[in-house]
């Protein structure tokens, strides 16, 4: 520390006279003030001769010391130099053994050059005193008193600081003095030593000075805090290991068991141990606390114990590694799944803006399709493609939201939520979780789960769930959740509406053959432990197994179907060892599955009168359903049966609505309304049907009833009817087409507004059939209505036949009176219904 005598020995007393050139010192980083002394050590060649010729010169040994600019090595000009510098005597000088020149130096007063007279080997310039001494004033005196004030703060935090440089802050009364003393003692860099020398006005020197000392007091008092809490930290943790030893013996002098207090310590550690956010930390030590208070006999003890294990072993920061090549995943989806280039392309792009943005959100997915085409198998492929933990929750059935959210403590037995639990099996917060069956959700008094999941798949929610049981805030956000549902329809608006659905259509025969032979045949090989030399099953004989022996969407009833035939080879191989390969084709295929299962609807299809063939769409998938209607005596009502919902109630109503105030405009006399009852039906009166897309097929059946007209039989119709007349368009069309296509439906009647559905359509099947877009009903009956034959009697016909003919005359009115041969006329009306959208009725 620089010491204060020269204050009052040289500078004081004045005796010292500036010579008019003094040698230049220009140091790096040490600024000289005025009646400080203080030690330097040159090792500088050129500073050494400087200081030996000042030395050696027997004069004054005075010479000039200017802090050095970094960018100036050599002092030509006065720019070259700080603007103010100090005027230096050597009091006392001597050379150690490694050439270094240590001296003791005072400064004298401040000091500018006006001209550099010399600068090789070293610079001499002409000087000049700027001292300025300042007027007393009661503002000086003010300031004076402020300085030392800040200055004794200062040093009661700075333990660095001797009393006696205290004391001599106290003793030295020149105000220019003391602000030079303090400002050399400081805790400051060498730029702010040198703008304090350049101040030659001594109040603004103060001024500037206290600026400094306040900012070092706030470091010290920021210092002195933490050291503070930092000592009461450790006093806090040596009080309380203290006071346990203190409760650990008085325990053991009780006699209590010590178990209770060595599973603590393992709770304590294991706590240390694991990576746990600051406040999941903050509520694992209160819980532990409230351990050490509880009798381990206690209930209460298990309740903490489970608790703090349920809470330890949630991921709250574990994260698996995202395999972000996207070749390498499409190959992986390739593999397992065969077509569904729907769902892969939407977990490539979500792969993607991973790779682009790799802190995004997770993504929450719902498949929905009919069984067994994949969906569930799918979340599988999705994180192995992704290197993620796969999770599967079936929620089928789940009627209790505490199965979402968890039990709260104060019940017996309770435990975290079923999302929580899955999350804890993974080991990581970033697992795929397959919500499995959403559709199936029950709610009851106990609760509706699915309210409690709009929270957990709603991502601008999920990242604060907070279970009942864990009562911490769990972050959900980069979970990738997928849903699976087979009819949206039971799905609740409000939770769909958080979900990007994708749709898993039924697949056609040809997508089931090379399923089966890629996926399922070599999967059943493998698991009755056959191989490839043991059975060969030919395209023919699983598309026979396809359409003959299964009727469903996807292909969970083919595999089992393919199974079967495996175990038989499997008994032959078993019993009567390795005979060659076994080859089940088309032929043999009754000897393994026997006679079909399944009778082909086309091998008994006709045109026939009130019966029409419609597109459904149901959790299983699309179907072809027969629509029957007949009359009988009665009073004008409409009877319909076979398991209808309200919806399609109403659609017979309309569909009859319609064609009675029509009746004129099709030659329907007005007492089949009021003198006969209409009696609808649907077969397979087992199963529930309901949706409005059965209108057009109705009011097709009630016409052809009305008229005697016959419906084609190559033919299937979906569409919603309006009471006035128009065909409003339907969903599911994918699934309904695919339907026809199985059941080989040539012809397909779609409302007008559905044909930018049919690009979803498999091309295959766009080309077995021709699709006719309507937008009325009228469209429709001249497309779906045969055109009734006349017979002209003849005297080879019988009597019935005749009878027969005057019904025809009688229903068929005006039309009887035509010349047209009516086979001629029926091809005209065929080639007339193929005109008006030719363009449109196939894709």
């Amino acid at each position: 520390m620089a010491g204060p005598e020269g204050i009052e020995n040289v500078a004081a007393t004045g005796k010292v006279e500036l010579p008019e050139t003094l040698p230049l010192f220009t140091p790096s980083d040490l600024v000289f003030f005025p009646g400080i002394i203080l030690p330097v050590a040159v090792t500088d060649e050129d500073n050494v001769k400087m200081i030996d010729d000042v030395a050696n010169s027997g004069g004054s040994k005075i010479f000039g010391a200017f802090l050095g600019k970094p960018d100036v090595d050599n002092v030509q000009k006065t720019s070259d130099l700080r603007k103010v510098g100090t005027a230096v005597m050597i009091l006392r000088m001597m050379r150690s053994p490694d050439g270094t020149l240590r001296m003791i130096v005072q400064g004298l007063e401040r000091i500018a050059v006006t001209d550099v007279v010399q600068s090789e080997p070293y610079p001499i310039g002409k000087v000049q005193s700027v001292a300025k001494k300042p007027r007393k004033t009661v503002q000086l005196e003010a300031l004076v008193r402020a300085l030392r004030e800040d200055f004794m703060n200062m040093a009661a935090l700075n333990e660095n600081i001797p009393d006696e440089f205290k004391m001599a802050v106290h003793n030295v009364d020149d105000p220019s003095n003391l602000a030079d003393l303090i400002a050399a003692n400081i805790n400051i860099d060498s730029s702010a030593r040198q703008q304090l020398l350049e101040e030659t006005k001594v109040p603004d020197r103060i001024r500037t000075l206290r600026k400094f000392i306040e900012r070092e007091l706030q470091i010290l008092q920021i210092g002195s805090s933490i050291q503070s809490k930092t000592r009461e930290e450790i006093e806090k943790t040596q009080r309380e290991y203290y006071l346990r030893q203190q409760l650990k013996q008085i325990k053991k002098e009780l006699g209590e068991d010590e178990e209770g207090a060595s599973e603590v310590e393992e709770w304590r550690e294991k706590i240390e141990a694991a990576d746990l956010p600051e406040h999941v930390l903050e509520v694992a030590n209160k819980e532990l606390k409230r351990l050490e208070r509880i009798n381990p006999a206690s209930a209460e003890y298990t309740v903490v114990t489970t608790y703090l294990d349920n809470l330890l072993e949630l991921p709250w920061t574990e994260m698996s590694d995202d395999k972000l090549d996207l070749k390498e995943a499409r190959d992986v989806l390739d593999e397992d799944h065969y077509g569904l280039d729907d769902v892969k392309d939407r977990i490539l792009e979500y792969l993607a803006v991973r790779k682009l943005k790799p802190d995004g959100a997770g993504a929450i997915l719902c498949f929905s399709g009919p069984p067994g085409v994949g969906k569930t198998s799918l979340g599988q492929s999705i994180a192995r493609s992704m290197g993620r933990k796969f999770q599967r929750m079936s929620l089928g059935g789940v009627r209790d939201e505490a199965e979402i959210r968890g039990h709260r403590r104060t019940y017996v037995g309770a435990m975290p939520g079923r999302i929580l639990q899955a999350l804890r099996s993974a080991g990581t917060r970033n697992p795929v979780l397959m919500l499995d069956e959403i559709d199936k959700l029950v709610s009851d008094f106990r609760g509706d789960p699915a309210s409690a999941l709009l929270e957990v798949l709603d991502p601008a929610q999920n990242h604060t769930f907070r279970d009942h049981y864990i009562e911490i805030e769990f972050d959900l956000s980069q979970v990738l959740f997928i849903t699976t549902a087979n009819y949206l329809e039971n799905v609740p608006p409000p939770l769909l509406d958080r979900m990007e659905v994708i749709r898993l259509p039924g697949y056609i025969t040809e997508e089931k053959v090379e399923i089966a032979k890629n996926y399922l045949v070599p999967r059943q090989l493998e698991m009755n432990g056959l191989m490839k030399k043991h059975l060969r099953i030919t395209d023919k004989a699983l598309e026979d197994i396809a359409t003959l022996h299964t009727r469903e969407a996807g292909v969970r009833n083919l595999e089992r179907t393919i199974g079967k035939v495996c175990r038989k080879v499997a008994h032959r191989v078993a019993v009567h060892g390795e005979n060659g390969q076994v080859v089940v084709k088309h032929a043999n295929l009754h000897e393994y599955l026997g006679p079909p299962k399944v009778t082909p609807p086309w091998t008994r299809r006709k045109p026939e009168v009130g019966i029409t063939h419609g597109l459904a769409y149901t959790p299983v998938g699309g179907s072809v359903l027969e629509i029957e209607t007949t009359l009988m005596n009665g009073k004008g009502q409409v009877k319909v049966t076979g398991q209808l919902g309200d919806v399609m109630k109403e659609s017979a109503t309309i569909a009859h609505s319609w064609i009675r105030a029509h009746a004129r405009r099709y030659h329907i006399g007005p007492e089949l309304f009021t003198k006969r009852d209409v009696h609808l039906h649907v077969p397979a009166g087992a199963t529930k049907k309901d949706g409005p897309s059965a209108g057009i097929t109705m009011a097709t059946s009630l016409t052809s009833l009305f008229t005697g007209r016959k419906v084609r039989s190559d033919l299937a119709m979906t569409g919603e009817i309006t009471l006035s007349g128009h065909v409003l368009p339907i969903g599911g069309l994918r699934e309904k087409v695919t339907a026809a296509n199985r059941a080989k439906i040539e012809h397909v009647i779609i409302p007008w507004d559905n044909q930018k559905d049919l690009e979803e359509i498999p091309e295959e099947v766009r080309e077995r059939i021709e699709f006719h877009p309507v937008k009325t009903i009228d469209d429709v009956l001249k497309i779906a209505l045969e055109e009734k034959k006349q017979r002209r009697s003849n005297k080879s016909s019988s009597s019935n036949d005749a009878e027969k003919q005057k019904d025809t005359g009688r229903n068929d009115g005006s039309r009887a009176g035509e010349d047209e041969s009516p086979n001629r006329k029926s091809e005209q009306r065929k080639e007339k219904n193929k005109e008006p959208e030719p363009a449109e009725a196939k894709e």
